[in-house]
C-alpha cells in the first residue's frame, strides 16, 4: 500500500474564512498544506507574502509546503524560514545559481524542493537531483489555480521517477496543477508521491472528504 501525501492549496479557500480553512485541513486526512507565493514577474499574478504566511502558520498542524512562484527567490529564503516554510521550493527557471540556493534553503533546516514548469525539461535536473527532497513538477501553467491538466505530465512522470532511481535521489514527485479525482489514482500509479489539490478539495461541499476521497482513492495503487 502506497501512502500518498496530500497537499491542499490554501490558495483556493475562501480568505474571508482562511482560519476555517486550515482547521478543516488540520483535522483532515492531509499531510501538507500547499502555500503558493507569487510576485506578479515570475508569473502573471500575486497571491500573499510573509504576513499571511506567518498567520496561516500560527494556526496549521501540519507542515507548511512552501512553492515560490517569484524571480530572485534567493533574496528571501531566510524571511520564508522565519514565516513558516517546513519545505520551501523554488522555480529552476528563476534559480540560475540553483544549487547555491538548495544549499541554503537546506542550512537554513527547510527541506529544499525545486519547481519545474510545463515546458522545461526533466533532464535539467540531472546535477541537483541527488541534492533535494521534492520535486514539484507542474501540470498546469504557474500561476491561476483551475486550470486544465496538461496530459503530458505523465510521461513527464516516468522520466523523473527513472532520473531519480538512476542518480539514487530521495526526492519525492509532488504534482501541482489540475489535481481531480479523475486523475489522482493514476497520477500516483505513474510515480507521483505528493499531490497538491486546490478547486477540488475547497470547492467540493464538504472538504474534509475531498482530502480523504483523495488520500485513499491512491492507496492501493502500484507503480510500476
Amino acid at each position: 500500500m502506497k501512502n500518498t501525501l496530500i497537499a491542499p492549496s490554501i490558495l483556493s479557500s475562501d480568505f474571508g474564512k482562511v482560519y476555517e480553512s486550515i482547521e478543516i485541513i488540520n483535522k483532515s486526512d492531509a499531510d501538507w498544506i500547499h502555500c503558493d507565493v507569487m510576485d506578479g514577474r515570475f508569473v502573471p499574478n500575486i497571491s500573499f507574502g510573509f504576513p499571511i504566511l506567518s498567520a496561516v502558520k500560527r494556526a496549521a498542524k501540519k507542515p507548511l509546503d512552501v512553492h515560490l512562484m517569484i524571480l530572485e527567490p534567493e533574496n528571501y529564503l531566510a524571511d520564508f524560514k522565519k514565516a513558516g516554510a517546513d519545505i520551501l521550493s523554488v522555480h529552476i527557471e528563476a534559480s540560475p545559481h540553483l544549487h547555491r540556493t538548495v544549499s541554503a534553503i537546506r542550512a537554513l533546516g527547510m527541506s529544499p524542493g525545486v519547481a519545474i514548469n510545463p515546458h522545461t525539461s526533466i533532464d535539467l535536473l540531472y546535477e541537483i537531483i541527488a541534492d533535494i527532497d521534492l520535486v514539484c513538477l507542474m501540470s498546469v501553467n504557474p500561476g491561476f489555480g483551475g486550470q486544465k491538466f496538461i496530459e503530458n505530465t505523465y510521461s513527464k512522470i516516468d522520466r523523473l521517477k527513472n532520473l531519480i532511481i538512476s542518480r539514487n535521489s530521495k526526492a519525492k514527485i509532488e504534482i501541482d496543477g489540475g489535481v481531480d479525482f479523475n486523475n489522482s489514482a493514476k497520477l500516483v500509479n505513474a510515480g507521483a508521491d505528493v499531490l497538491v489539490a486546490g478547486n477540488t478539495v475547497f470547492g467540493a461541499a464538504n472538504p474534509g472528504e475531498a482530502i480523504t476521497k483523495l488520500k485513499f482513492s491512491t492507496a492501493y495503487t502500484t507503480t510500476t
